[in-house]
């Protein structure tokens, strides 16, 4: 992309939907923008609400998701910058590493989320001691200090120009697919292997984990491969298209809500399964006709 590269050779193909945004008053790409910001914001402030009220003792994992939901309007603050500055000016750029920062401390949580769902289950006697709050805050800030990290290398890379940081950066965001991967097989092998868990609650692990891997896979990584490609170079429906499919992720954290509240959950799930077992139904009467 050509504003890209003159403006901001540090950016990696996440970081680029910041500079999407940039573009003519009225262009495609500032709607979609500000349509997702216009919802996004008020949805993910309700989410981090309501994620709060779940926080108890012995239930750590909305702490992972109410970090998630805060770094998200981290990145909803910084797209609205994005729109309403001009790309040349001190606070844009400012607000470049910003959205940096807040993206990448999103895909942490989304690992931690992922990691401690699937402790919960795979080893439930360490998880039964270790699940604490003090734990959690310690992770959540392991996690927020390394994403500063992750912004501040991009920030010296801007002034010092290294030939192949931007393939490093860009490599990084590759590395949560496989640990993603990893926690969701790992925990449908832990919980066909032990029948201890409930099945409500077996639905829940398993559809919050499809839920973080599918939003990673579909939001994230489109824009991360293409620009590994080096087919980023232009502006094209392509290049925008996967670059603007990260604006949508805090919309689609917000949903991780519905599956750490048992009742909403429960009920979508249900309802959910029981609909693939009338289609099975239908599926073999009519194969037996």
């Amino acid at each position: 992309m050509e504003k890209l590269n003159s403006t901001c050779p540090s950016s990696n193909g996440v970081a680029s939907a910041f500079y999407l945004s940039d573009s003519e008053p009225g262009s495609r790409v500032v709607v979609v923008t500000c349509v997702i910001i216009a919802v996004s914001l008020p949805v993910t402030l309700v989410a981090i609400y309501a994620v709060y009220s779940l926080v108890q003792k012995d239930n750590v994992a909305p702490v992972y998701v109410i970090n998630l939901l805060i770094s998200d309007l981290i990145q909803l603050c910084s797209m609205i910058v994005s729109v309403a500055v001009a790309s040349d000016s001190r606070t844009f750029e400012a607000f470049f590493y910003v959205y940096h920062f807040s993206v990448t401390a999103s895909v942490c949580f989304m690992v931690c989320i992922a990691m401690e769902r699937y402790l919960a289950i795979a080893c439930p006697l360490w998880y039964r001691f270790k699940r604490t709050i003090k734990v959690s805050l310690v992770v959540c800030a392991a996690a927020w200090a390394f994403a500063l990290l992750y912004a501040l290398l991009a920030y010296f890379y801007y002034y010092t120009c290294y030939v192949d940081a931007e393939t490093i950066f860009d490599g990084f965001f590759l590395v949560p697919f496989p640990l993603l991967l990893f926690f969701f097989f790992g925990s449908i092998k832990a919980l066909t292997s032990g029948g201890r868990m409930l099945s409500d609650e077996k639905r829940r692990i398993l559809a919050l984990l499809v839920l973080v891997l599918l939003i990673y896979t579909l939001l994230y990584l489109p824009s991360v491969i293409w620009s590994l490609a080096d087919k980023a170079t232009a502006r094209n429906l392509l290049s925008e298209l996967s670059y603007t499919f990260i604006l949508f992720s805090p919309l689609a954290d917000s949903f991780l809500y519905v599956f750490l509240r048992k009742g909403a959950a429960d009920k979508l799930l249900v309802t959910l399964c029981c609909c693939r077992m009338d289609n099975n139904d239908v599926t073999t009467s009519s194969g037996t006709r």
